[in-house]
């Protein structure tokens, strides 16, 4: 009976403590609903807010204001006083003279129109990037893909559209194939076109490879120097983490040699390559243009390669995504009709 007794009494207090923080939670929950119907309604009024008091501080008179707004004059002054009340400062003096801004009214207009203006440029960039007249090109460059003819090109570009603006990174090929899977990207430049299906190679140009060889080296004897020459001689190559397409271009133009090419060193730069050839450490390579304008030694000679394959292509790699941006498809064009003819 006792037992029986308790599990009633514990019963009773559970019950008692539900029922009292019941009633806590119902008042918590209706103020925070409160808090958010407050300051969403406040967010939904604001933009009118401040076009009632931009328009109220041009014309200094609640009647013509009115009139602009094409509505009463106490709605007005009931928007004008909740802004002031939400504020916490007195906008305009209103007395039998007329209406006139106070000091907190005059800097306060001063930031509303340049609020309106921000929101005004926003709305016009939004529909330019839209139809495609505005917006910019983010493109990536690898293994060394430049020379003057890009130059040439990317300033006619600014020419015609100066509003779309190009932006050039100089990236490893896995870095400018993550970008363009993830966005970072919109275009590359590369010497490869072995990449995954997701993406389209389109050839640009091709130049002619050549050889760096050491000044009163015994291939100067030579005016195109044969391919199986290459195979007796040490070698300076492109890095094959850095210039990731370039390397496999050059050791697909080194494949018929009957022995594997002796690699005595990996350089980053095309100066550095000049460096070790000039010293005498091995034979480099470069494009016919790139030697043009960037070799200027007398310890290197540049000699063209008797050899038809000796050619490498410049690509330009986008995802294939089927539907192009504007400013794209223009770039892409007029690659086509500017560098490609």
């Amino acid at each position: 009976m006792n037992s029986f007794r308790k599990r009633i009494r514990q019963s009773n207090k559970q019950v008692a403590r539900k029922s009292s923080s019941t009633p806590i939670l119902t008042r918590l929950g209706s103020q925070i609903a409160h808090q958010f119907e407050t300051i969403s309604s406040k967010q939904l009024m604001e933009l009118r807010h401040l076009r009632c008091f931009v328009v109220l501080a041009e014309e200094l008179h609640f009647t013509r204001a009115a009139d602009r707004l094409h509505i009463e004059q106490p709605p007005l002054s009931r928007t004008i006083k909740e802004l002031e009340d939400e504020l916490g400062a007195v906008l305009f003096d209103r007395d039998r003279r007329g209406t006139r801004l106070t000091a907190a009214g005059t800097a306060f207009l001063h930031d509303t129109r340049r609020l309106f203006t921000v929101l005004k440029q926003a709305r016009e960039n939004t529909k330019a990037i839209a139809a495609g007249s505005r917006g910019n090109l983010r493109i990536a460059i690898s293994d060394g893909a430049v020379d003057r003819r890009l130059s040439t090109f990317l300033a006619h570009c600014r020419e015609k559209e100066p509003e779309i603006e190009i932006r050039l990174s100089e990236v490893p090929l896995a870095e400018q194939l993550r970008g363009l899977r993830s966005g970072d990207f919109t275009a590359g430049l590369a010497y490869t076109a072995e990449i995954d299906d997701d993406f389209v190679a389109e050839p640009l140009w091709q130049d002619s490879l050549v050889i760096a060889v050491p000044a009163r080296h015994e291939l100067l004897v030579h005016k195109e120097v044969p391919l199986h020459e290459l195979g007796n001689h040490p070698l300076v190559l492109c890095d094959p983490q850095l210039c990731e397409g370039y390397y496999r271009e050059l050791r697909r133009f080194l494949r018929p040699l009957k022995r594997e090419p002796n690699v005595v060193e990996y350089t980053s730069s095309l100066d550095m390559m000049f460096t070790l050839v000039g010293a005498g450490f091995g034979l480099g390579f470069t494009t016919e243009t790139r030697a043009a304008s960037c070799c200027q030694r007398p310890d290197v000679v540049i000699r063209p390669l008797a050899a038809e394959s000796a050619v490498i292509t410049t690509y330009l790699l986008r995802p294939d995504s089927g539907t192009l941006s504007a400013p794209l498809e223009r770039f892409i064009s007029r690659l086509s009709t500017h560098i490609c003819n």
